[in-house]
């Protein structure tokens, strides 16, 4: 019952971290900085594609928001190095 709730909130908060790890990337300056922008940028478009396919082709809202997750944690784990 609380599945779905449960990971769109998870989602928001895990996504605001990731936001917080890109824009001190972004603000850091040099090269980096331009390259997360435009991988930023890539990843939703991206992401719009993917979860428009998932949603014709059958799948439940809550399976895209669990796909976004997986992209969010390796969003998360690559810009905490």
């Amino acid at each position: 019952m609380f599945g779905p709730f449960f990971s769109t909130v998870s989602l928001a908060f895990e996504s605001g971290n990731v936001i917080g790890l890109r824009m001190m990337k972004i603000m850091s300056g040099g090269s980096g900085s331009h390259d997360e922008a435009n991988l930023m940028v890539t990843e939703k478009v991206q992401a719009m594609i993917e979860a428009s396919a998932s949603l014709l082709s059958g799948a439940t809202a809550s399976s895209v928001v669990d796909r976004f997750r997986e992209h969010v944690a390796a969003n998360a784990k690559r810009l905490s190095r």
